[in-house]
């Protein structure tokens, strides 16, 4: 089986094979917890949250420098920078999508779907004229949740029968729509329910009733 390239697959752009595959890349995972202090208590009580986006980093390199020949005994090459802003054009608003393009990384096993959020080029080297022909751009991607996919591979179900909750601190009435009904706009069917005219009218502690859809 021959070299695999990495390539970036550009929405609404097609695909842009890079030059030599990364060397490394890193991918981070977090999850976000908020922390509540009780009185009597040695410490504070943790509450899961949320989990953070998917972080994707790497370096690319690029090289457009060609060696002297004996038929052209003098060093040439095309100005690297002219590949490069492809990358750097993936954190601006892209006119037909009025946001940044989405951008998968495809190497190997790995299927990254994100936003580009940080470009960072380093050119290392040049022709006698200053022209770069060659550079390292380093990459950061974050991943882009999908919610209508993300509740496939994580169904919710709406209850079968009228279900009564405590509010807690932080915590509105879209969090239980999401929780319990896989839809954040279901807040609605809450509040009818509630007899709440304002979503954000409520307090901690306030019973609410979650209903049957």
């Amino acid at each position: 089986m021959g070299l695999v390239k990495a390539k970036l697959i550009i929405e609404d752009a097609g695909e842009l094979e890079v030059m030599f595959n990364p060397e490394s890349y890193n991918l981070s995972f977090s999850a976000s917890y908020s922390e509540k202090k009780v009185m009597g208590l040695d410490g504070p009580i943790t509450q899961y949250i949320a989990g953070d986006s998917q972080t994707l980093d790497m370096t690319l390199h690029f090289d457009t420098y060609q060696p002297p020949t004996l038929k052209n005994p003098k060093e040439s090459g095309t100005d690297v920078t002219k590949i490069t802003r492809k990358l750097a054009a993936l954190v601006f608003i892209k006119g037909s999508l009025h946001r940044p393009p989405l951008v998968t990384f495809q190497w190997g096993g790995l299927n990254f779907k994100g936003v580009v959020t940080n470009v960072k080029q380093t050119c290392t080297m040049f022709l006698a004229d200053g022209m770069p022909v060659r550079a390292r751009v380093d990459l950061t991607f974050k991943s882009m949740l999908d919610a209508e996919k993300s509740k496939m591979v994580s169904p919710f179900e709406s209850p079968d029968r009228t279900k009564v909750r405590t509010l807690r601190e932080g915590e509105q009435l879209w969090n239980y729509a999401w929780q319990e009904y896989g839809d954040l706009e279901q807040w609605r069917a809450i509040a009818r329910e509630n007899g709440i005219m304002n979503p954000l009218d409520v307090a901690p502690g306030q019973k609410i009733k979650l209903p049957a859809l």
